[in-house]
Order: C-alpha cells, then sequence, then structure tokens
C-alpha cells in the first residue's frame, strides 16, 4: 500500500443545500451535490468513468451506484455500492485509488447523502443480537454512551472535557455560512443542554440533517491539467474491531488506532506533522477518543488535551473547522473530507488555518466499530 502515496488526488468537492431541505428528494439532493463537485473540477459528467456511493441511503437501496447514474445519465467502467456506516465516506475515497490503480477506471466520483431531517418515513433500525433493543438499547446513543461512561471511569474525563469539544465545533461553525447552528453557546449552556442518555447532553450528539456532499478522485497525473490544484493522498488505513464494540477495550480503543497507523505510515507522517484534523464526531467523545488513537495524545489525556482552545483555530491542532456533524450538518462524514480538501487548497475564509498544508480525516461507524482515516496535502 506505500506505493500509493501521492499517486492520487482530489480535485473537485461540491455539496448540496444543507440543513432541512424538504423541496429535494435523496436523490435530488445527491444530484445537486454532484453538480457542484464537477463544476468544482471543471468537468463535465461524461469523464467520470466510476460511481461509489454509500448504500446506506433509505435504509437499504440496491445498487444504488445504479440508480443514481441512471440520474446522472451515465455509463460506467466501475460502480460500487459501500457500507461501513460512517467509516464509508473515507473508505470510498481509498476504493476509488484502489480501483484507478488497477486500471478498473480513471475518474471516480463519490457520493453520499439524504435526508436525515425531513424524511416521513421511519428512519433506520439500531442494535440487534444479543444486546439489542429488546432489552431496551435503543439508537446509536445509547450505544455509544457506553464508551464514554468507561473512558470517564477508567481515566477521569469529564462533561467539561466533551463541553470543550462541543463550544469548538459551534466557534468554528459560527465562521461557515452554510452551518445549521449559528447561535452562540457557551459551556453553561452545553451543561444546561438537556440529556439525551447519560453521559450524553443534547450537545454532545451530531445533528440529524437533509444534505449530500461528492468528492472527485483521479491519478495526480491526470489531476495536472484540472481546474483546481488538486490535494493528494498520502495515506490510507482502514480497520474493524469487528468482534463488536462491547469486546475487550473496543469502548475505549476504537479501530482508529491501527487505522491511523496505517495511514501515517504510508505518508510518512506523524501526528506532529498535521495541520488540521477534521474527525468523525457523531458524539463529542468519539472525537476526543479518535484523537487519543491517533497519537495526539496518550490513552486517558484526551479530555485535557481537547481543552484550553487547542483544538479551536489558532490552537494546536483546528479540529473540525467547519463546525463538523455537531454544528454543520450530518452526511457521514463526507463533509470532513470537503473541509479537509477546502482548507487545504486555502478557500476557507475567515476559518481557514494559516498555512494548511496537511489534514488528516476520520471515519467511524457501525457504532464505533468501523474506522477508515485518509491523510491529505496540498
Amino acid at each position: 500500500m506505500a506505493s500509493l502515496k501521492d499517486k492520487y488526488a482530489i480535485v473537485g468537492v461540491g455539496h448540496s443545500a444543507l440543513g432541512k431541505v424538504p423541496e429535494l428528494s435523496d436523490y435530488g439532493l445527491q444530484v445537486m451535490a454532484v453538480k457542484a463537485a464537477l463544476d468544482d473540477a471543471g468537468l463535465k459528467k461524461t469523464d467520470v468513468d466510476a460511481v461509489i456511493t454509500h448504500s446506506h441511503l433509505l435504509g437499504a437501496v440496491r445498487v444504488h451506484h445504479q440508480n443514481l447514474s441512471e440520474r446522472l445519465g451515465i455509463d460506467t467502467a466501475f460502480g460500487v455500492s459501500l457500507s461501513a456506516g460512517g467509516a464509508t465516506s473515507c473508505l470510498m475515497v481509498q476504493v476509488a485509488a484502489a480501483a484507478i490503480e488497477a486500471g478498473f477506471c480513471k475518474t471516480v466520483l463519490c457520493v453520499h447523502g439524504d435526508k436525515g431531517a425531513t424524511r416521513k418515513t421511519p428512519g433506520r433500525g439500531e442494535g440487534g443480537g444479543e444486546f439489542g433493543p429488546e432489552y431496551g438499547l435503543y439508537g446509536a446513543a445509547g450505544q455509544h454512551a457506553f464508551g464514554l461512561t468507561r473512558h470517564m471511569h477508567e481515566y477521569g474525563t469529564t462533561h467539561d472535557h466533551m463541553g470543550a469539544i462541543a463550544v469548538a465545533c459551534r466557534k468554528h461553525a459560527q465562521l461557515n455560512p452554510v452551518a445549521a447552528m449559528q447561535a452562540d453557546m457557551t459551556l453553561e449552556d452545553y451543561h444546561n443542554s438537556r440529556w439525551i442518555v447519560w453521559p450524553f447532553h443534547l450537545f454532545d450528539c451530531c445533528l440529524r440533517s437533509d444534505g449530500a456532499a461528492a468528492v472527485i478522485v483521479t491519478s495526480a497525473e491526470r489531476a495536472k491539467d484540472m481546474k483546481q490544484k488538486p490535494v493528494h493522498i498520502m495515506g490510507m488505513g482502514r480497520a474493524n474491531n469487528s468482534r463488536g464494540y462491547i469486546w475487550g477495550d473496543h469502548m475505549t480503543e476504537l479501530g482508529a488506532k491501527e487505522s491511523g497507523a496505517q495511514a501515517f505510515a504510508m505518508a510518512g507522517l506523524e501526528p506532529k506533522d498535521i495541520d488540521t484534523a477534521q474527525i468523525y464526531d457523531c458524539f463529542t467523545y468519539i472525537l476526543m477518543a479518535t484523537l487519543e488513537d491517533y497519537g495526539f495524545c496518550k490513552k486517558g489525556e484526551g479530555g485535557p488535551f481537547v481543552s484550553g482552545g487547542r483544538i479551536e483555530l489558532g490552537g494546536e491542532l483546528p479540529t473540525n473547522t467547519s463546525g463538523g456533524m455537531l454544528s454543520e450538518c450530518y452526511i457521514e462524514g463526507m463533509l470532513q473530507i470537503v473541509e479537509g480538501v477546502r482548507q487545504l487548497r486555502g478557500e476557507c475564509g475567515p476559518r481557514q488555518v494559516k498555512d494548511a498544508e496537511t489534514a488528516i480525516i476520520s471515519g467511524n461507524g457501525g457504532n464505533a466499530v468501523c474506522h477508515s482515516t485518509l491523510i491529505l496535502r496540498n
């Protein structure tokens, strides 16, 4: 895998309208995102010869990539729908690079989005098996709450630590005109927000959103002639704690440890070399635990690490500079990639990380079981 370093690049990114968009269907949002990404890259839809989608859409759509390609009006040499929960977004980019490397295609469109805020049909079920809803455990918040509870028990992590993450993301969202959450938030506001399931307050939990985003991947050689300066893929990693969230120390040591190690090894970098982090933040706890597992601090020191402005703009590791899924919009990690690319292009205006040259992007899914990592450079 080390041979793939810098061989592939992201040449276009885009997203649909975000937040609450009742007038558009899931596919309508996706097509809007695709057009934005194509325009960004200076490409026509016929320049794309592969489509990779997230198969989570609408619960379980079969051959989703085919359905989307029909709506786009394109034939493709390669197409596949992936499902690794929130790890899928970064994984799509990795599969795109691998497919080009294998000679299956040349230019790949990666797409995800749906109507999480305004869909009127029932949502997807959660849980199952021995420790599922039949025992009163419903939804992602309940599952992930175990992890933070254990981390608090093992390491003395506090709600002030989680609040520092929520407040940082909100500050960044206020510098992002398309972010859903624009109201001020103080640490006191965080503590006063209602409980969802202990130890998660409302502001520990990501948004439910309508929206879609798209990313275009091609070879570094081809990218030289594109409209945008390419953002190169330096490192990739993926790992799965497949024995489950409740096995061993999986609640406190995520798949991010192995996934991140693979990506850093391919990139030839260390955590100190990263200028900005765009971390999957379905819950504040997952962001903190991921930074620990990536090696930005030791396990158990994540709470103090995220405090004191360290992850805010101007801090040591500006993190989720668009507001993240806590305050911008929830598209299962796609917007983390979009923001990372825009930061490395220097396009983020008042939230721009000064002299940003490298970014790490994370994906986390399956109740913290699946994980994927990208390291990008300009």
